[in-house]
């Protein structure tokens, strides 16, 4: 009887691809804080603007190759924690937060915590059958990307303007500390992997894509910061949506249907 071969044991190979983009998404995070310390603001946001579309792929490409893995799953929360959580917290402190004397380090902590609590907290859910969220088709809090978004839009509109009001520490500090708490909090958010076009309008939201993304390469900042106002002004909305749905359920009896929790962090 022969012996058993065994198999060695070790990241499978379809699974390095979307490590790769992950690990890619880590190293534009930092890079990020490299332009923050010389003083070159647009690029250090840029970079930090990649790794968010990297991260936004790395799943992806996971679930299409069928390359999930329990590593795959850390990384990307590491790399989400740098990228989204220290990244922004030091390009935020060495742009305006400095002239806030004894404080203005305690916000920018607020931040990189506040994003490592967030991913930490999904981690630990992931393999809870319970998530009425999750179920309804929305997230728990501001997701780490978006929170990063969110807290830059002062630099955004600095950048724009030129205007010093969107540099005063005093506004930057209460907004950090604003997005800081919307990433730990259980506010219902929209998830946008979550929604199914109807076949009606998809032609009409690859024009608007197709748009948004004339629109970041000729106006990028701009854009940038229309986009970080509407994606705050539709929390209150996503809010009471989830209201709604949640009567809704509570009306008809229904309890909220288990969902297969995803190898990737959301952030």
């Amino acid at each position: 009887m022969r012996p058993a071969i065994r198999r060695p044991r070790g990241i499978p190979l379809r699974a390095l691809v979307p490590n790769a983009v992950t690990a890619l998404a880590l190293c534009s995070g930092l890079t990020g804080i490299r332009f923050a310390v010389d003083g070159n603001w647009e690029r250090a946001l840029a970079f930090v603007i990649i790794a968010a579309v990297l991260d936004g792929m790395d799943g992806r490409i996971a679930r299409m190759l069928n390359g999930q893995s329990k590593f795959g799953a850390e990384l990307d929360s590491l790399s989400d924690v740098i990228a989204f959580g220290v990244a922004p917290a030091i390009i935020l402190y060495l742009w305006a937060l400095h002239d806030l004397p004894k404080f203005g380090w305690m916000f920018a902590l607020a931040h990189a915590v506040c994003a490592a609590l967030r991913l930490a907290r999904f981690n630990a859910n992931i393999d809870v059958e319970d998530q009425p969220h999750k179920s309804a088709g929305f997230l728990t809090g501001v997701p780490a990307p978006a929170g990063a978004g969110l807290t830059f839009l002062p630099i955004y509109l600095w950048i724009v303007t030129r205007e010093d009001i969107f540099r005063d520490p005093l506004l930057i500090a209460p907004w950090t500390a604003l997005i800081a708490f919307l990433m730990i909090s259980n506010i219902a958010t929209f998830s946008w992997t979550s929604l199914r076009l109807r076949r009606g309008v998809r032609l009409w939201a690859l024009v608007v894509i197709a748009l948004v993304g004339g629109a970041l390469l000729s106006e990028p900042w701009v854009t940038l910061a229309f986009a970080a106002i509407v994606y705050a002004a539709l929390i209150p909305v996503s809010f009471l949506s989830y209201g709604k749905v949640k009567r809704l359920r509570a009306a008809a009896g229904l309890k909220p249907a288990a969902t297969p929790p995803d190898e990737t962090p959301a952030g």
